[in-house]
């Protein structure tokens, strides 16, 4: 289950797990932001395929407008994930 909580007027927080069932809570939520959104992943347990390509997706409507999707406190095992798919090039990763 996924909890999403709203940190700051560009900031969200995500809580739980984001598998493939939580999609489409996820996208309605991220969708309503238009600018360069934070996402802090610090209680995020776990990310499915899915779940990534939401969040490439919306990195990808973001930049489009001259804005990026950031993301922030992963844990280890997260990182590896972003690394191990090269999305760490892909997004802005903060400690």
């Amino acid at each position: 289950m996924l909890k999403i909580e709203e940190v700051s007027e560009n900031e969200l927080k995500f809580i739980g797990e984001f598998s493939a069932s939580q999609e489409s809570i996820a996208s309605d939520k991220l969708s309503e932001h238009e600018e360069t959104l934070t996402i802090d992943m610090g209680e995020l347990k776990y990310i499915s395929s899915m779940g990534l390509g939401v969040l490439v997706k919306t990195n990808h409507r973001l930049n489009e407008n001259g804005h990026s999707l950031r993301l922030k406190n992963l844990n280890s095992h997260i990182k590896d994930i972003f690394k191990f798919t090269r999305l760490d090039q892909v997004f802005d990763l903060i400690d």
